[in-house]
């Protein structure tokens, strides 16, 4: 027979956890152990610029939002000691994944935290005291054991100068001419400028250059594409034209009347999504390359076809994500909340980032939009991605064309090596360019780029399902 003498460990159905009935040491003495404080599952709205950080999952070794995140809660005593070696132990969940360097003013980490903390009056203050000033916690909310926030808003920036023709003698130039069977005129932008002048001199006209309203019009027109249930396996990477996870949904595409920031002209586009799929800012790569080329609306169209084309994607630096959009689950709690009052227990507020919008539109333009504007002007980021295309002479881009059409030599074959294939560097994956003591690392120029840097994005499935959101 077993041996019951030993009493078993009972489990409290209250807590949830297992504890042991005796609860003496090693030498049969009792101990004294630090009291147990009730932890309850809450949603926390947080921003941060993401620029220096390894993305907002957390990684051992290597400095992540989450992890700051999880170390000031910790610090502040929302996290017990306790569990503060796993983050699993207290169920640490993000409602949208970014990846290193992409900035959020508005995210959410779920977690089972303590609120009475003992001796702080001021939990929220706490913690952001805890935190570095690139990361803030708006709010904790008190949250059902489940909930979902797939809807979200994303927006890029990007300088107007971009839907600029491309530069006449330039490899792309000359394809694209030689594409359309035409000699149309040029772009007056390019007008008694020297076909061998720099770069840098390019630059110092594109500043100065802005969008006309005709050319906006289009922009807009264009975006509207994107808007309903499409087959968007052309914007991102890993997936099969006929994975039916390339099916989403986007519910508005909103472009801003440009601003004037400096010397450079800037547009903002606004992204609101049921789902995201990794690397779908190749959206405003198509608009952006579509409207400068002339080439109409309808190759949207074309590209949600089941042929695969090459679209190159814009720099990481354009892109913040704005927030998540909790419109079901806010929908859900305001039934639960029918006959419950504001200080019971079982009450579920909303989940709501306007109440913060003006703490967020400080935090934005001090952490985020200042240094998006303030890399542009020091390292080009934009220019440099652009020129990079110009430079380009070879079939990838051959869908821009006047008919909108996608031409054989364009599409990618899978297993079939492609002949003078563009390729992408993981310098415009980048949004941190400055270091702390102020140096500037800059992008190099197409002659200096080591071949090795070249992007080659082998993705597994859980990885693009991790991604995604």
């Amino acid at each position: 027979k077993k041996d019951r003498s030993r009493k078993a460990p009972q489990y409290d159905k209250r807590r949830g956890t297992r504890k042991e009935a005796d609860d003496a040491d090693a030498d049969g003495e009792g101990v004294e152990k630090t009291p147990r404080l009730p932890k309850r599952l809450h949603a926390l709205l947080i921003g941060y610029a993401g620029s220096g950080f390894n993305g907002m999952q957390i990684q051992p070794d290597v400095r992540t939002i989450e992890g700051e995140i999880f170390k000031a809660l910790v610090n502040a005593g929302a996290v017990s000691k306790d569990n503060a070696d796993d983050p699993v132990k207290v169920g640490l969940q993000r409602a949208a994944r970014t990846d290193a360097g992409v900035h959020a003013a508005g995210n959410v980490v779920s977690i089972k935290m303590i609120t009475a903390v003992p001796g702080v009056p001021d939990l929220l203050s706490r913690i952001n005291d805890e935190l570095p000033p690139e990361i803030r916690v708006w709010d904790y909310v008190r949250v059902q054991n489940s909930f979902n926030a797939r809807t979200r808003k994303y927006t890029y920036f990007f300088p107007t100068y971009l839907l600029i023709p491309p530069k006449p003698g330039s490899g792309l130039h000359r394809t694209l001419k030689q594409s359309s069977s035409t000699s149309g005129d040029d772009h007056p932008f390019w007008k008694d400028v020297a076909p061998d002048s720099s770069r840098e001199e390019d630059m110092q006209r594109k500043k100065k250059w802005r969008v006309g309203p005709d050319q906006l019009e289009l922009l807009r027109n264009a975006a509207r594409k994107y808007e309903g249930t499409h087959n968007f396996h052309n914007f991102t990477v890993g997936r099969e034209p006929k994975d039916r996870s390339c099916q989403r949904h986007m519910w508005s595409i909103e472009i801003s009347d440009p601003v004037v920031y400096g010397d450079t002209e800037w547009l903002s586009v606004l992204l609101h999504g049921q789902s995201f799929m990794l690397h779908q800012r190749k959206m405003i790569s198509a608009l952006v390359l579509s409207i400068r080329t002339g080439t109409p609306s309808s190759l949207i169209d074309e590209l949600y076809q089941l042929r695969t084309v090459m679209i190159p994607k814009m720099p990481s630096l354009g892109l913040l994500l704005e927030h998540p959009i909790f419109s079901s689950y806010n929908a859900r709690m305001q039934e639960v909340n029918v006959n419950v009052e504001l200080t019971d227990p079982d009450y579920r507020p909303a989940l709501d980032f306007d109440v913060h919008a003006e703490k967020i539109k400080a935090f934005k333009e001090e952490y985020i939009y200042s240094r998006m504007r303030s890399s542009e002007e020091r390292v080009q980021v934009f220019d440099r991605w652009i020129c990079s295309l110009d430079r380009y002479a070879g079939p990838d881009l051959l869908y821009l064309n006047p008919q909108g059409s996608i031409p054989d030599a364009a599409v990618v074959k899978k297993g079939k090596k492609r002949t003078n294939a563009f390729r992408e560097w993981k310098k415009f994956d980048a949004t941190d360019f400055v270091s702390a003591d102020g140096t500037t690392h800059p992008l190099p120029e197409d002659d200096e780029v080591d071949e090795e840097e070249e992007t080659t994005e082998i993705i597994s499935k859980k990885d693009l399902e991790e991604a995604e959101g």
